[in-house]
């Protein structure tokens, strides 16, 4: 039993220093958030504390001591100091010693370090004497560090969740990328390897007659392969170029109205010379009222007719039959091409409009044709039906909708028109 070998998707690693960098500055960002954050938090539970104190001294100044005794026992403990010349004297219960700065008073709120603790001090002046109040922070400093480690908690969790996230999202963008450049890799290798082979065809029969000296004949019949292999490398270099104008800047298509049945009719005459050398028939059939009126570029629609028609005589086979259609159906315009030979392989169908790509080995061609024709019919807002023929071979189907007569006229039958497309059009394959 062979083990299937684990790889990472290409790409990966670039995703990785791209997620790595963003979970960075993600880190920074929240790092950034927790500092504003944690000021925030400070800045609000030490003004509590200080409301607190205000509070408490306002009504010791109004009441005397006594209002010391009212503290509510959920809140700390606020102690309370007087200080007078002659020294300073605790007013409540169990208050730690006052530095020697409290006896000057305290111009404004402030955090000092006593024997107790850190605690927040203010102060006010009342008859020669100044009253100053205090209050641990002891609690402050636990919510604080409560909060502290809940960031602590929550950084590498969201960091991991950040950089796991950023991966999945680069692996997701580049897979296009990557996949656009494995086609285009692979467009290349059989680039290079379409036009190498006529180009070293003429280059073995240039050698081989220049080697030696030949009669007339013979000379005539190397140039004559030497020509053919010639236009076959022109066709490709043609067919490479059009892609290339077209996937650069795809133009616009005209909005002219064209006679699809005419299209068709023009096509299978030229190709019943091509059709008469394999004893193959040509047919062309019509369904519907008056012309097939679409809007397109004629010179595509006869280029697509073209490379569909070529396609169906190649692989008709010897004595075949290839018949050409255009049907109307409400609102919709079809035309078809089909064969009489082996046919497509369920397999191939997905790879069919690949460039280089070929069904079978019949028929020749570089494999550029249908390239070619699915970007007209993208193009012209058509839709491809692949399927077998009742001839026995392929069938190629294309369907636009229905356009305007030179007249002015449109066809206007919804239903009709929806019941036409779901029996007799489908997307192209994926």
């Amino acid at each position: 039993m062979t083990r299937r070998r684990w790889s990472l998707p290409p790409g990966s690693a670039h995703a990785a220093r791209i997620a790595a960098a963003a979970s960075v500055l993600i880190g920074l960002v929240y790092a950034g958030c927790v500092t504003v954050l944690d000021r925030a938090v400070t800045a609000r539970l030490v003004a509590a504390v200080d409301a607190r104190l205000q509070e408490r001294l306002s009504d010791v100044r109004e009441t005397g001591p006594a209002a010391t005794d009212g503290d509510d026992s959920d809140d700390p403990p606020l102690y309370l100091w007087r200080v007078t010349q002659g020294g300073v004297t605790a007013l409540t219960a169990g208050a730690p010693r006052l530095p020697a700065f409290g006896t000057a008073g305290i111009r404004q709120a402030m955090t000092a370090q006593l024997p107790g603790g850190t605690f927040r001090l203010d102060s006010v002046r009342d008859v020669g004497t100044v009253l100053v109040a205090g209050q641990s922070l002891g609690e402050q400093d636990h919510i604080e560090a409560v909060l502290g480690v809940g960031e602590a908690l929550a950084a590498p969790v969201l960091l991991l969740a950040a950089f796991a996230g950023a991966l999945v999202i680069g692996l997701r963008a580049l897979s296009p990328v990557e996949q656009s450049r494995r086609r285009q890799l692979e467009f290349t290798a059989d680039a290079s390897h379409e036009l190498r082979t006529p180009l070293s065809v003429i280059g073995a029969e240039t050698s081989l007659a220049l080697s030696t000296t030949r009669n007339a004949a013979d000379y005539r019949s190397a140039l004559v392969r030497i020509q053919g292999e010639a236009e076959r490398l022109r066709s490709i270099v043609d067919d490479l170029l059009w892609l290339a104008r077209f996937d650069s800047n795809p133009p616009q298509p005209g909005d002219e109205p064209l006679d699809l049945a005419t299209i068709a009719a023009g096509c299978a005459d030229r190709f019943r010379a091509l059709a008469g050398s394999h004893a193959t028939d040509v047919l062309v059939t019509g369904d519907g009222p008056g012309p097939a009126w679409i809007s397109a570029p004629p010179e595509w629609i006869d280029r697509l007719a073209g490379v569909l028609a070529d396609n169906a005589c190649r692989h008709a086979g010897q004595g075949g039959t290839v018949r050409i259609g255009v049907a109307q159906r409400a609102n919709r315009v079809m035309l078809t091409v089909e064969d009489s030979g082996p046919g497509i392989p369920a397999a191939d169908r997905e790879r069919l409009f690949d460039r280089f790509h070929r069904a079978t080995q019949q028929g020749g061609g570089a494999g550029l044709g249908l390239a070619i024709a699915d970007s007209i019919v993208r193009s012209t807002g058509g839709q491809w039906r692949i399927g077998d023929s009742p001839l026995g071979g392929a069938l190629f189907q294309v369907c636009w909708r229905r356009s305007k007569t030179p007249g002015g006229d449109v066809p206007d039958d919804e239903p009709a028109a929806r019941q036409a497309q779901e029996e007799g059009t489908a997307d192209r394959p994926a």
